[in-house]
C-alpha cells in the first residue's frame, strides 16, 4: 500500500527549519568566493579562488589548524578508553550510586560550556598547573567522555549478555572475552562515539578559552579574525575547513549508526 504524502504544511515547515539551519553555512561558503575583501554586499560582486591560496599561505592559520588537529586527536583517544571503560563498569556491575555516576558522567555536555569553562579554569589555578596543550586536552576530554559512553552504554545494552558467559565458560580469560567477543560489538560504536568526540572537540570555541594559554586552535583563530574585516574572506575560507572537517565525521558516525541499526 503506498504511504501517504506529507501536507504541504509539513513540507512548508521542515523547508523553513532546513533554510534556518543552513542558509548562514551557504552565506560563508558565498564569501569565501568573493573578490570583495573588506565587507558584504549581495550579490557578490565577482568570484574568485585566490582567498584560499591566500589562506593556505597563512603560516598562523596552519598553527591553528595543526593546534585544533592535535588537540581533537589526543582529546579523542582520551575519551575512547575513558569513556569505554566507564561505560563497561557501570553497564556490567551493577552497585549502589550506579544512576548517580551515570548521570555525572553526562552532565559536562548537559551544562552550558561557559560553566563547565570557568570550573575547569579554576581548578587549573588551584593545582597550580601552567596552561598548555594539555590543559586544553583535558578540557575537551570532559565532554568528549559524554559522546562515547553513550554509544558505548546504548551497545552493551544491544549485546547478548550469553555471548559474553559462553565465553566464559569455554575457557576464555576476561582480557580474552574482552578481544574477541566485547571488542568486535563495540567495533561501530567506538567509531561513531570516536568521530563525533573529534567533530566537538576540533570545533570547540568556549571551553578552550578557558583552559588555553598563549594557544590558538583554529576556531579561537576565526574568532579573534572577525575584528580585521579587511581579511573577511581568509576568515570564511577558514570557516569552511572546519566546516568540512567536522561534518564528514558526523556524516560518517550518522552513517555507521544506520547500518549498525539495520543489520
Amino acid at each position: 500500500m503506498p504511504s501517504k504524502s506529507a501536507p504541504l504544511s509539513l513540507k512548508i515547515a521542515v523547508g523553513g527549519g532546513l533554510l534556518f539551519l543552513y542558509f548562514p553555512f551557504t552565506v560563508i561558503l558565498l564569501y569565501a568566493f568573493t573578490t570583495e575583501d573588506s565587507a558584504f554586499t549581495f550579490p557578490p560582486p565577482g568570484l574568485t579562488l585566490k582567498w584560499f591560496s591566500v589562506a593556505l599561505q597563512r603560516q598562523d592559520l596552519w598553527q591553528a589548524l595543526t593546534l585544533s588537529l592535535q588537540v581533537a586527536t589526543v582529546a579523542t583517544g582520551l575519551a575512547l578508553i575513558m569513556g569505554t571503560l566507564a561505560a563497561i563498569a557501570v553497564y556490567r556491575t551493577p552497585f549502589f550510586g550506579r544512576e548517580a555516576i551515570s548521570f555525572l558522567l553526562l552532565l559536562p555536555i548537559a551544562l552550558p560550556g561557559i560553566v563547565t569553562g570557568i570550573a575547569l579554569r579554576s581548578a587549573i589555578n588551584l593545582t597550580g598547573i601552567p596552561f598548555s596543550f594539555w590543559t586544553v586536552v583535558v578540557g575537551h576530554a570532559t565532554f568528549c567522555i559524554v559522546v562515547v559512553y553513550n554509544n558505548v552504554v546504548a551497545r552493551l545494552r544491544r549485546t547478548a549478555k550469553s555471548q559474553i558467559e559462553a565465553s566464559m565458560d569455554l575457557g576464555a580469560d576476561p582480557l580474552q572475552t574482552f578481544r574477541y567477543i566485547v571488542l568486535p560489538n563495540l567495533a561501530t560504536a567506538l567509531l561513531a562515539g570516536g568521530m563525533l568526540a573529534f567533530a566537538l572537540s576540533f570545533d570547540e570555541v568556549i571551553v578552550t578559552t578557558f583552559t588555553a594559554g598563549q594557544q590558538s586552535t583554529l576556531p579561537i583563530w576565526i574568532l579573534s579574525q572577525l575584528t580585521r574585516p579587511r581579511q573577511r574572506p581568509v576568515t570564511n575560507v577558514a570557516a569552511v575547513f572546519v566546516i568540512v572537517i567536522t561534518f564528514l565525521p558526523i556524516l560518517l558516525a550518522h552513517r555507521l549508526s544506520q547500518d549498525r541499526e539495520s543489520t
